[in-house]
């Protein structure tokens, strides 16, 4: 559920266009776990093409709302976005609240994770940084 809740990052209409500059982007997210489990940080690198239109339109975003989890706030404008959300599944719930900063051709942002389950509680604080790194090919 974790997991699924990271992969919490299309979103409904903007007012303004993110500060950012089109271009292929590359995201390093840096997760960190603290609980009742030892789980060892996660580092994950992905790569992502955002275009002008893609900025522009309402679709753009870095939340997409998962099965089982609701959308409680959300506030985007030019230099950021941030946002709170709930899932709940398999007897468990995790809270979620994200920010993100847009910098023209960087990014930084974080999402805390607060899970409950009959494991036990569980904290995930992750770090992304993006950087714009060219032209999309």
């Amino acid at each position: 559920m974790a997991v699924a809740a990271l992969a919490a990052f299309p979103m409904v209409a903007q007012a303004d266009t993110p500060n950012l500059t089109p271009g292929e982007w590359e995201f390093v997210s840096v997760t960190s776990v603290s609980g009742d489990m030892q789980i060892p940080d996660q580092t994950e690198t992905e790569r992502q093409c955002i275009t002008q239109a893609e900025l522009e339109g309402a679709e753009f975003g870095f939340i997409e709302e998962e099965e089982g989890c609701e959308l409680l706030d959300q506030e985007m404008n030019a230099d950021g976005l941030s946002y709170s959300m709930v899932c709940r599944a398999e007897g468990g719930e995790a809270t979620i609240d994200g920010e993100m900063r847009f910098m023209g051709e960087q990014i930084e942002g974080t999402v805390d994770i607060l899970t409950q389950s009959p494991m036990g509680e569980l904290t995930m604080n992750t770090t992304i940084e993006g950087e714009r790194i060219g032209n999309c090919e």
